[in-house]
C-alpha cells in the first residue's frame, strides 16, 4: 500500500510539474493577449505611461508559486546561479534607479526583471528529468509554432504585417505570427529550430524535425534577414566550440567585439559609413544608426550611471527634449543593442557586469559541460541558444526584455549551461513505478560539482 501511495503522489506531482512548466513556457512565448492589435492606441502611448495591472499580478503570483515550488527541490541551492554577481548587479541597478526620471518605475521594472529570472531559471528545475524536459518541449512548442501558423492563415490582418498598420507599413507582407513583430517572430523561430533539432536526438524524432522545418520556414517568410542569415552561422559556430572550445571562444569574443565597433563606428563616422556603402552594406543598418547616434549621445553625457533601469526609451522627458525637432529615433522603443542598452540603463558598471554574467562566464560553463558525462544534445542546445543571443543583442535590445520569448528563452540557455557544467547523467537502477523509469534508462540530475 505504500507503495502504492508513493506512485500516486509521484504521478500528482509529476502532473503538477507538468502544468506549472507549461504555464510559465506559454506565459513567455505566448503571452495574455496574441495577436496583438497592430493600431491599438498604446502604441504611441510612452512605456513610462502605460501599466497593466493583470500582467504584474499574474507575475507575481507565477512566481510565488515556481518559488514554493522549486524550494522543495534538492537542487534549489542551484538557483539563481552565480549569486554574487547577479546580487551586485540589481544593488548597482537599484542604486541608478535613484537617478531615473521616475525612480518607482524603474523599481519595479527591476523587480519584475528578477522574478523573470526566477521563472527561466526554475523552468530547468522544474521537470523531473531530462525525459520529461523533452516532453514538454514538445507539447509547448507544437502549440505555439502552430498558433503563429494559424493565425497567417486565419487571422492574416494580425499575423501578417500589414500596410495599413499603424506603425513600420514598410514591412507589409512580413509574417509576425502571434508575436508583436516580425523580428521577434524570426527569432523565436530560430528558437524553435534549436529546439526542434534537440528533440530529434531527444527520442522525439519525427515531431522534433517537423518543428525544426515549420520554424525554419517561417523564419524565411517573417523577413527576419539577421536571423535567417545567424541560423547557420551559429549552427557552425556551435560545432567549433564543440571541438575546439578555446578556439570558439576567441571567434565569439572577436566577433561580438568586432561587430559591435563596426556597427557603431558606422553610426558617428560619416567616412567609414562611405566605406561600408560602397561595399554593398547599408550603413544605417535598417536605420539604427540614427538610433544609435542618439544612444551614444546620451551616453556621453552619463557614462557612469545611465539613467535608470529601463528608463530612458519612450519616456516623456525623450518626447519632449529638444533632441524631439532633430531626429525621429527618440521614438525608439529601445537602442537595438542589447550592450548599448545597458550603458543606458546603468552605465560602464552595468555594461561590465551583464557582459561577466552573459558572456565570459558561460564560456567556461560550456567547457565544462562538454568536457563532462552529461546530456551533449542538452548541452548543444542550450549553447546554440546561448550563442544566437548573443549575435542577436548586437542589432536588438533582448537582454531584460521582461515579455515576450527571446529574454526569457536566452535565460534558459544562461542558466542551463551552468546546470550542465554542474551535472553528470547516471543510471537510475530502481525500476520502482513512482520512478516511471526502466531499469538501466539514464536521466540527467545534478550530480558534480554543486559548490560551484
Amino acid at each position: 500500500m505504500a507503495d502504492i501511495g508513493k506512485a500516486a503522489a509521484a504521478r500528482k506531482s509529476g502532473t503538477f510539474a507538468a502544468f506549472l512548466f507549461l504555464a510559465i513556457f506559454s506565459y513567455f512565448w505566448v503571452g495574455l493577449s496574441p495577436f496583438p492589435d497592430p493600431n491599438a492606441a498604446s502604441l504611441s502611448t510612452p512605456y513610462g505611461g502605460t501599466s497593466n495591472v493583470l500582467n504584474q499580478l499574474i507575475v507575481i503570483a507565477m512566481s510565488t508559486v515556481v518559488l514554493v515550488t522549486v524550494l522543495k527541490n534538492p537542487a534549489r541551492h542551484l538557483l539563481l546561479r552565480p549569486y554574487g554577481l547577479l546580487i551586485c548587479l540589481m544593488v548597482w541597478l537599484l542604486f541608478t534607479g535613484l537617478f531615473a526620471g521616475d525612480p518607482s518605475a524603474a523599481f519595479r521594472r527591476i523587480v519584475f526583471a528578477i522574478l523573470v529570472c526566477l521563472c527561466a531559471n526554475a523552468a530547468l528545475l522544474i521537470p523531473r528529468d531530462g525525459r520529461q524536459f523533452a516532453k514538454l518541449m514538445c507539447i509547448g512548442l507544437t502549440f505555439t509554432v502552430g498558433l503563429s501558423y494559424f493565425g497567417v492563415i486565419a487571422f492574416p490582418h494580425l499575423a501578417i504585417h500589414q500596410a495599413t498598420d499603424a506603425l513600420e507599413q514598410s514591412l507589409a507582407g512580413d509574417w509576425r505570427g502571434h508575436f508583436g513583430h516580425k523580428n521577434v517572430a524570426a527569432a523565436a523561430m530560430v528558437y524553435a529550430v534549436f529546439f526542434g533539432l534537440y528533440l530529434a536526438k531527444a527520442g522525439h524524432g519525427r515531431v522534433g524535425m517537423v518543428i525544426a522545418l515549420s520554424a525554419g520556414f517561417f523564419v524565411l517568410h517573417a523577413g527576419g534577414k539577421t536571423s535567417a542569415a545567424m541560423l547557420p552561422a551559429i549552427l557552425l559556430l556551435a560545432w567549433i566550440f564543440e571541438r575546439w572550445t578555446k578556439l570558439g571562444a576567441v571567434m565569439l569574443i572577436g566577433s561580438l567585439a568586432g561587430l559591435n565597433l563596426i556597427l557603431l563606428a558606422a553610426a558617428v563616422s560619416p567616412s567609414f559609413s562611405s566605406l561600408l556603402a560602397s561595399a554593398g552594406i547599408d550603413p544605417t543598418f535598417t536605420d539604427r544608426g540614427s538610433i544609435w547616434r542618439l544612444a551614444l549621445s546620451a551616453i556621453a553625457e552619463r557614462p557612469i550611471i545611465g539613467y535608470g533601469f529601463q528608463s530612458f526609451w519612450q519616456t516623456e522627458a525623450l518626447f519632449n527634449s529638444g533632441q524631439a525637432m532633430t531626429t525621429w529615433a527618440v521614438t525608439a522603443a529601445n537602442s537595438h543593442n542589447g550592450y548599448v542598452e545597458q550603458l543606458i540603463n546603468g552605465g560602464i558598471p552595468a555594461l561590465a557586469m551583464v557582459v561577466m554574467w552573459l558572456v565570459i562566464l558561460p564560456i567556461g560553463d560550456v567547457r565544462r559541460a562538454l568536457s563532462g558525462s552529461n546530456d551533449i544534445a542538452l548541452t548543444r542546445l542550450f549553447l546554440r541558444i546561448w550563442l544566437f543571443s548573443l549575435f542577436l543583442a548586437c542589432l536588438e535590445s533582448p537582454f531584460f526584455g521582461n515579455s515576450g520569448p527571446i529574454w526569457f528563452t536566452m535565460l534558459l540557455a544562461v542558466f542551463g549551461l551552468r546546470l550542465q557544467a554542474n551535472a553528470g547523467l547516471v543510471i537510475r537502477t530502481s525500476s520502482s513505478p513512482a520512478l516511471k523509469e526502466r531499469p538501466g534508462q539514464a536521466s540527467l540530475v545534478v550530480s558534480r560539482g554543486m559548490g560551484r
